[in-house]
């Protein structure tokens, strides 16, 4: 990777995922899957849905927690649904609550161009999402209630796109899935194991947006490392074949 592409990391404008017809397959004859969106009680095992159109229909009338009362749109993800490597966010902001889709705005574009910068695309080898699907009050961090409320609908979105990498970015996307207890900035960079996938926590872009230096040891230099980690490891196992 040439030295220079550093300078022009960190702009693109996403692109969604085409929409698809809903449809959904519930393997529990024990649950009420009408009753999946309307309580956190209701489980939601694997194998719920057989698409992500089914699960987003869900999440579109979801009052599973208290978050539903003031979205404008339910975010599913955006990307290849077929991708081998998954970008995990914590909750929409106002940007991405408005559109209906992750990472848009400046935090989109800075991740969209740090991808670029390793030949990594949203339509081939990248889908997003986020854990939580509905935007917090203020911006503010998902509460633990809200992330176990959401949490089921994420792990089943996983399991429907099956990647071979996830990128982890911000403390909640940690918290939901390798549950270390350690600042991103002492584990960005690190691979983890969980529940069978490679995961790589990384810094949010909205953190790198604020820290704007490039000078070697600060977060976007740290980024650029990492993110030629992940490009190595992605020819590694050949996944783009």
């Amino acid at each position: 990777m040439a030295s220079d592409s550093q300078l022009d990391l960190f702009g693109a404008s996403a692109v969604p995922a085409p929409d698809a017809p809903p449809s959904a397959t519930n393997t529990a004859s024990s649950v009420n899957f009408d009753a999946i969106p309307l309580s956190a009680s209701v489980p939601i095992v694997p194998g719920t849905y057989d698409s992500i159109a089914a699960m987003a229909h869900h999440c579109e009338h979801c009052q599973r927690c208290g978050l539903s009362a003031g979205r404008t749109n339910a975010v599913i993800g955006r990307g290849n649904p077929n991708a081998p490597i998954v970008i995990i966010g914590e909750a929409p902001g106002q940007t991405e609550d408005e559109q209906g889709l992750p990472f848009v705005g400046r935090s989109g574009e800075l991740l969209e161009k740090i991808l670029a910068s390793v030949n990594f695309s949203t339509d081939r080898e990248i889908y997003i999402c986020n854990v939580a699907k509905c935007r917090p009050p203020g911006n503010r961090n998902p509460t633990p209630e809200e992330i176990n409320a959401c949490k089921p609908y994420f792990l089943e979105q996983l399991r429907l796109v099956n990647p071979k990498i996830i990128l982890l970015t911000g403390a909640t996307a940690v918290k939901a899935t390798i549950a270390s207890k350690q600042g991103i900035t002492k584990i960005r960079g690190q691979w983890f194991d969980w529940q069978g996938y490679l995961c790589m926590p990384i810094f949010h872009p909205a953190y790198l947006l604020r820290n704007p230096s490039r000078e070697a040891g600060k977060p976007k230099w740290l980024m650029w490392q990492d993110i030629q980690a992940v490009r190595r490891k992605f020819d590694e196992l050949e996944l783009g074949r």
